[in-house]
């Protein structure tokens, strides 16, 4: 598998909110353009109500910055727009200098596939502030959506205790950009396979599907639609079986899976589409199972998510495969991860970084200064608690952090405590750092992060809280910055 596939479909450089290139515009007629600046991105909020995050889209947002550059079809479209007294909004010479711009950056970034917490970037950019600012829409766009679907993966997989889910979202998903990168996501999330045929081309994930209730009603009767399937695709043969009566389509996928076995083949299983779940499941169970077919897989579908899941395996549901599509692909219960960009230091002209904090009178909103890093410690059972610092400010023995929103919750972390920085070099000066790692890789990288987590943090209602907080010289710094800001010192 390909992670780094190609170009994001779609994703030019005009793949901007308007106020980038005003911005933008404005640093350049400024003098401003290729000063010094560092962003992050992260989110504010776990989603589902949920106790973590995975980390996603990064091979698509570094191959978006690979490839940025303005066309000269899009110059010549940015050249038509006009301000409000009727002239163009941009001059001349600033698009001959968007001709030539290129990406080159520094990008920092946690690896795809990595569990991570409210407040702690998933991305840092430093380098030109024009550069750093064009690329913000894009980067939240493409890791905003894979990092929720890949955290709505994981959940419905934690759910199905080790069963394959096979993401089914295609039909249903938000436009064709939004499946394939769910497609992707989910992938990376937990799931074994997809629906999806061109996710399937483009990014190495194994495909799955059988037939579809128009197969059996294309037929006189149901018995003679698996017969035919059946004699088309002897190697493939999952027949779903309540096009009708239930039931009655077990007993007739296991009188074609007899067949099947007389010449050599064997039956691969049933689906079940529709109706009681917990009951059809354990009823055709016992009918496979006494016909010989112990091996047969049930595979389930119809509106799955990991609530449903977790309902139907505490009442004893005899399902091997799930198939969930609609609530994964379209993040059913929350449609959009909170990620945001902001601005957090600048070089000023004697060459020292100038820490920026944007105040709010929300206190989840108050962004954090400086040049951030997060520092995840662990023992032998498994991840304990993260700080983010500032790689400008040492710190002074063993770290401590503090939570953001309450100053008086703080943890201290064993001076022996193994640990590792999560943000590692992507980019520098626009040129990749080694490779990307293969789709399977990210996969397995989840896997092992999810299980470091306490199953505390991964349970479905009220999780527990991870500790993930400020280091101790950063909250200093941060609470120093508010107090300047507002006048108070």
């Amino acid at each position: 598998m390909n992670a780094a596939h190609a170009h994001p479909a779609g994703a030019s450089a005009l793949l901007t909110d308007l106020y980038q290139l005003t911005m933008a515009y404005g640093y350049w007629k400024a003098g401003k353009a290729d000063q010094q600046a560092v962003f992050h991105l992260f989110f504010r909020k776990n989603p589902f109500q949920g106790g973590f995050t995975l980390a996603a889209g990064l091979a698509d947002a570094i191959a978006y910055l690979r490839g940025f550059r303005f066309e000269k079809s899009e110059l010549e479209y940015l050249a038509t727009l006009n301000g409000r007294d009727s002239r163009p909004l941009f001059e001349p010479a600033f698009l001959d200098y968007l001709r030539e711009l290129r990406f080159r950056c520094d990008v920092s970034a946690m690896p795809e596939g990595t569990v991570a917490f409210p407040q702690q970037p998933l991305l840092r950019i430093q380098g030109s502030i024009l550069e750093a600012q064009l690329v913000e829409t894009a980067l939240l766009n493409i890791i905003n959506f894979q990092s929720l679907i890949a955290t709505k993966a994981a959940r419905v997989c934690l759910a199905a205790q080790g069963d394959p889910i096979v993401e089914f979202g295609l039909r249903r998903a938000q436009g064709v950009n939004g499946a394939i990168s769910a497609s992707r996501a989910a992938f990376i999330g937990g799931c074994t396979g997809t629906s999806n045929v061109l996710a399937g081309k483009l990014f190495g994930i194994p495909v799955k599907g059988t037939h579809a209730h128009s197969w059996v009603m294309s037929f006189d009767n149901e018995l003679e639609a698996f017969n035919s399937y059946a004699d088309a695709m002897p190697n493939n043969c999952i027949f779903l079986v309540d096009t009708y009566d239930t039931l009655d389509g077990v007993r007739h996928a296991v009188e074609v899976g007899l067949r099947l076995r007389k010449q050599g083949h064997e039956l691969a299983g049933i689906r079940l589409d529709s109706g009681d779940l917990a009951y059809l499941s354990i009823e055709a169970r016992k009918i496979l199972d006494d016909a010989g077919f112990r091996d047969a897989l049930i595979v389930a579908s119809n509106d799955l998510d990991e609530q449903i899941i977790a309902s139907l395996k505490q009442q004893g549901a005899k399902i091997n495969v799930w198939g969930v599509g609609t609530k994964l692909v379209t993040a059913y219960d929350q449609p959009a991860l909170g990620g945001v960009y902001k601005l957090t230091a600048i070089r000023g002209p004697d060459g020292q970084w100038d820490h920026k904090v944007k105040l709010s009178e929300q206190a989840a909103k108050v962004t954090n200064p400086g040049i951030l890093q997060v520092r995840r410690f662990r023992d032998t059972n498994g991840f304990i608690g993260d700080a983010l610092y500032d790689t400008s400010l040492p710190s002074q023995g063993p770290m401590a952090i503090v939570d953001p929103l309450d100053a008086t919750r703080r943890k201290h972390f064993p001076p022996d405590a193994q640990s590792e920085d999560l943000l590692v070099p992507v980019l520098r000066q626009g040129e990749l750092v080694g490779d990307l790692p293969e789709l399977e890789a990210i996969q397995t990288h989840a896997r092992q992060q999810l299980a470091m987590l306490n199953t505390g943090v991964k349970r479905f209602t009220n999780p527990h809280q991870y500790p993930a907080g400020l280091e101790l010289g950063l909250h200093e710094l941060k609470t120093k910055l508010i107090l300047q800001a507002r006048g108070e010192m």
